[in-house]
């Protein structure tokens, strides 16, 4: 026996350890189960909440459903309390009345007993009770019948306590026993539950006070409700039914009408974005003679109208371009004649007298400025007309650069500005149309050379992993923001009143944009007045990349390299400088050489100081 003992604990402990074990398994599974089941929840909740915000029609059904079925709630369960307060009352009544007779009934039955002895009493009891219980098909009612307690008087033919299919007094509510108990004749009630073979029933207990033989009883009718509440169950699920199919059919017009509303309306979206998009002969259907049939009509009417705004329009504009396109082409030859004229007159000048020679000269200068602006329509009319093309190659932006400052050395000379040029790299390989890009930087080295007043010119190189920027920043007049906005407008001016002592023509910069353009690149302007103004041009290094963000910013903090102020190039073109001047000649930057050929024009002031540029995202 001590064996069998002893090994009880251990096998407990094996239960226990293999209970452990199946719960772990379970609580996996159930983790596992809502970790599979948590995304669809996301990804169903995402889906009607994006179809909520993109959908008028499935935002109206579903917030008619809602509030349906908050009404059909609300409604149903006020009219299901209702129903059931009336047929509890009814059923109140009918029991307080029924109970008021068979209490009297069994009361002068007790009264008018001629019984001696004992089993007399408990036959008569009994018989009196089942009578009162209207034993037949279905019981009426049940019964307890239950001697007061702690009674002084004594007890004479004594009977044992009495109740109908086998309830015990345990099924009277304590507060219905004390208030019969402590009352005199008066009746009362309470709700309760009692057990008819295996379940539980409701039921309405009302008790009295009888006497028999000086002893006082306790008795208790218990009426049946089940019926009651089996019809108040079937209302309820007609209310629940009917409820559900109105909601459907609520929900079936709401669908039904907002689609008549709304398709109209989408369809109007649809036809609006085609008309977007250049389908100018998009129309929308009308059918009838309502409000939303005069909307399309209207809608309609106005695309017609601004179909025909908008060919007149772009005809015009051929009409302009093919005339300028026309023009240009006929003014090159009595051009060239004219120019002819003009240099040989302008090599001839010394033989003539002053007036002569000064005129000779205006001459020359305003028929190479005419030929200029010749050369720049003529590219305009062919960005127009779709033309330009792309001859892309890889080149190093950097020698390009330097080519530029190069030609540039007697512009910056005479205007007595000192140009540098600021790169972390050696060599910037990017796939590009060398002819246009050095004609971008061109115009903006010279823009910026006219404007410096003889401040210093600063242009930064940089790249990243998808684009190289070149940023030509001066230090002289400025511009506002609303200009640097209208900066690539055709013939735009500042200030009308400003010469163009460079020879301008007013389309440089528009020539940039579009040579910008073609390249997916970025060509922007920013400005300040009194401190100056950056050109920042951005390019992807390689066709068909899309640029994320520029390597320099366009707002400078003035002249910075990014990624610290380690090595670097610089390239200096300035005036030249009296011989004592020249212990202040600049030096290349650590680590860095001045490119060969491209010494300083001479000595001059050192560069401003080079700080790190942070890489910022934009959009132009």
């Amino acid at each position: 026996m001590a064996g069998v003992f002893s090994d009880v604990p251990f096998r407990t402990r094996i239960w226990l350890r293999r209970a452990r074990i199946v719960g772990l398994r379970v609580a996996r599974l159930v983790r596992t189960g809502l970790l599979r089941l948590l995304p669809g929840v996301r990804f169903l909740l995402r889906a009607v909440h994006r179809r909520w915000r993109r959908s008028l029609q499935f935002r109206t059904v579903l917030t008619t459903l809602l509030l349906s079925i908050g009404s059909f709630a609300v409604v149903g369960a006020y009219l299901s309390n209702q129903i059931a307060n009336n047929l509890f009352q009814e059923r109140l009544t009918q029991a307080e009345s029924e109970t008021l007779y068979n209490v009297k009934q069994v009361q002068d039955t007790f009264d008018g007993a001629q019984v001696t002895d004992q089993s007399s009493v408990i036959t008569l009891v009994y018989d009196t009770l089942n009578a009162v219980e209207g034993r037949g098909s279905v019981i009426q009612r049940r019964y307890v019948f239950e001697a007061m307690p702690e009674q002084t008087k004594p007890r004479n033919r004594w009977v044992e306590s009495r109740a109908s299919d086998q309830l015990t007094v345990s099924v009277i509510p304590p507060e219905l026993r004390k208030a019969v108990q402590e009352s005199g004749k008066d009746q009362f009630w309470a709700s309760t539950e009692f057990p008819v073979g295996t379940e539980d029933r409701p039921g309405i207990a009302v008790g009295n006070k009888v006497t028999f033989n000086g002893t006082v009883y306790e008795l208790y009718l218990i009426y049946d409700l089940n019926t009651a509440q089996k019809t108040l169950d079937e209302i309820q699920n007609v209310l629940l039914a009917g409820g559900a199919v109105l909601v459907l059919i609520i929900g079936a017009i709401a669908w039904y009408v907002t689609r008549n509303v709304v398709s109209p309306v989408s369809h109007a979206a649809v036809v609006s974005e085609k008309l977007a998009a250049g389908q100018l002969q998009e129309r929308m259907v009308v059918k009838g003679e309502d409000e939303v049939a005069r909307l399309g009509a209207s809608f309609n009417h106005m695309a017609a109208s601004l179909q025909e705004q908008i060919t007149q329009l772009a005809t015009l504009s051929q009409m302009q371009q093919r005339f300028v396109s026309d023009v240009s082409h006929e003014l090159r030859t009595p051009l060239t004649t004219v120019r002819m004229a003009a240099e040989v007159l302008y090599d001839a000048r010394h033989d003539f007298d002053p007036i002569n020679k000064r005129s000779a000269e205006l001459l020359y200068n305003q028929v190479e400025r005419f030929q200029s602006l010749l050369a720049d329509l003529l590219e305009i009319s062919r960005f127009d007309a779709g033309v330009a093309m792309l001859d892309a190659e890889p080149t190093d932006i950097l020698q390009l650069v330097a080519k530029v400052v190069e030609d540039a050395g007697p512009v910056a000379a005479e205007y007595g500005s000192q140009v540098t040029i600021n790169s972390r790299d050696e060599s910037i390989v990017v796939e590009m149309d060398d002819r246009r890009i050095e004609r971008i930087l061109r115009n903006l080295v010279l823009n910026a050379l006219e404007h410096s007043e003889g401040n210093p010119v600063n242009i930064s190189v940089a790249a990243n992993e998808t684009a190289v920027a070149v940023a030509v920043r001066d230090h002289g007049i400025g511009m506002t923001q609303s200009e640097a906005a209208r900066v690539f407008d055709r013939f735009w001016r500042a200030d009308p009143a400003r010469a163009r002592t460079t020879g301008g023509s007013g389309l440089g910069l528009s020539i940039a944009a579009e040579d910008t353009k073609l390249h997916n690149g970025w060509l922007q302007a920013w400005g300040s007045k009194g401190t100056g103004s950056n050109f920042r041009l951005t390019l992807p290094l390689r066709q068909g990349e899309v640029i994320s963000k520029s390597p320099l910013q366009l707002e400078p903090a003035d002249v910075e390299l990014p990624g610290g102020s380690g090595q670097g190039t610089m390239l200096l073109l300035g005036t030249a400088a009296s011989p004592a001047d020249s212990t202040d000649a600049p030096v290349p930057a650590p680590g860095g050489d001045a490119r060969p050929g491209m010494e300083p024009a001479g000595p001059s002031a050192a560069p401003p100081h080079a700080q790190p540029a942070a890489e910022t995202e934009e959009t132009p």
